[in-house]
């Protein structure tokens, strides 16, 4: 098998070869090669000690020099060099307590957590691979290299990576592995919120994000995040719906584009509906009032795993009004894109409709015509530059000063009569007409 490796990455690796080291691609760019993925950064690896890396190159960065990893800089870019290790005793199901570094390349692929991140690839011995990598990827499984319990018990995390890297690739967690995390999954709250959050975003944005649904099956979520646990388990005995909340949820993450905000917007729209659970006398479940509860829910998980703040300000926002009554007029859609924010009109739209292709088949072609018709209106109010905020009135405080009202709450509250009078009446938006509205004894 060849790779094509890229120029820079062939010269550290000759760069190596021809000082008397041995060097090699490894891990995941030897994986999405193998794919036909193109890789987002290509490590090495290397008998050389980190002493050694440095002196053969004239730029590097200690990125990690106590675990035997440089950064060698060619031009501006980075790639990291590590010398071949044996990690010692793990006492925090994250770091080992010390590593030793070795002259044996099969004993630094040993410590890796699967076979298809053990592989290790240059031009002259051509693929390493001592765990059958290749034929994991041939019949799509996510497997640990060697004992799966021992895995992780080094670093909990590769649990979540397990789910991770079979929602990327589409693959099977093999048995053994598995039944390991089952056994394990508590030992993920050893585990910092931010790594936590690292691997479920990659899962969330991945092509299945509905395995998320195996996260929950081995008990990784009920230590990360029981209130999606809760939703798994709650039925919704209704019309509009088929599935379970959780199962919703999974589908309706599918539906939409695998864009950050509008994935986890997906993944926390309906966690609210645990807690306002009803049942009437024919038997329907009830779930009203679920938007602010979850909103709520998605403010308060989304700063436990370390979201940025405005990440985290779009994804409630949406979730309070995913479920709002939009009326099919100009009229109701600006007021709706006032509401909300004129920036995230259109991921509403697109929350709406993932929504509706993970319910049921009652009236679905009635929800998708009215979403359709929305998004018509919403061209139409945008083509013909209507407004929308306070900023696209045609007059400002400062016209209002000028002609004798005074700084402070009358004016902002005047603003926001003008504001709701041109919501419903577009063609007042003239700065004559406003400040006829605001001073009519004067004009």
């Amino acid at each position: 098998m060849r790779i094509e490796l890229p120029e820079k990455v062939k010269k550290i690796l000759d760069t190596l070869t021809e000082a008397g080291y041995e060097a090699y691609a490894v891990g995941g760019c030897v994986r999405d090669s193998i794919l036909g993925r193109i890789p987002n950064d290509w490590d090495v690896t290397t008998s050389a000690k980190p002493v050694e890396v440095k002196a053969l190159f004239p730029r590097t960065v200690d990125t990690g020099i106590q675990h035997g990893t440089v950064t060698v800089m060619l031009g501006r870019e980075g790639f990291e060099v590590t010398t071949y290790r044996i990690d010692g005793e793990y006492e925090d199901s994250r770091h080992p307590k010390e590593v030793t570094f070795t002259a044996s390349l099969a004993e630094d692929l040993k410590r890796r957590d699967f076979t298809i991140n053990a592989m290790a690839y240059n031009e002259q011995s051509g693929l390493v691979d001592l765990f059958d990598g290749i034929r994991d990827i041939r019949e799509r499984r996510i497997r640990c290299v060697g004992n799966p319990e021992e895995r992780f018990s080094e670093d909990a995390l590769r649990m979540m990576r397990a789910v991770r890297f079979s929602a990327q690739l589409g693959y099977e967690i093999e048995e053994e592995t598995e039944q390991a995390v089952v056994k394990l999954a508590p030992t993920l709250s050893k585990i910092s919120a931010e790594r936590i959050q690292t691997e479920l975003l990659k899962l969330v944005l991945s092509d299945h994000p509905d395995y998320l649904r195996r996260a929950y099956e081995t008990g990784l979520t009920s230590v990360f995040f029981p209130e999606f646990d809760r939703a798994m388990e709650q039925d919704q005995n209704h019309p509009h719906h088929k599935y379970s909340v959780g199962e919703h949820t999974l589908h309706a993450m599918q539906a939409v584009e695998p864009e950050r905000v509008l994935r986890l917007t997906m993944l926390f729209h309906d966690l609210g509906k645990p807690d306002v659970h009803t049942v009437d006398e024919d038997g329907i479940d009830h779930f009203k009032g679920h938007a602010a509860v979850g909103e709520e829910i998605a403010r308060n998980v989304l700063r436990r795993l370390k979201f940025d703040n405005d990440t985290i300000d779009q994804v409630k926002r949406l979730v309070f009004y995913h479920d709002y009554h939009v009326a099919e007029t100009q009229s109701g859609v600006r007021r709706a894109a006032n509401k909300i924010g004129v920036e995230l009109f259109p991921a509403l739209l697109k929350v709406k409709y993932a929504d509706v292709a993970a319910q049921s088949d009652y009236k679905r072609q009635e929800k998708l015509d009215t979403l359709q018709h929305l998004d018509a209106i919403y061209r139409e109010v945008l083509e013909e530059g209507q407004c929308m905020t306070l900023k696209d009135l045609a007059v400002t405080g400062k016209d209002l000063i000028e002609c004798g009202m005074q700084p402070g709450k009358e004016l902002g509250e005047a603003l926001s009569r003008l504001l709701e009078v041109v919501l419903d009446h577009p063609e007042y938006n003239t700065k004559e007409q406003l400040l006829r509205i605001c001073f009519p004894e004067s004009r």
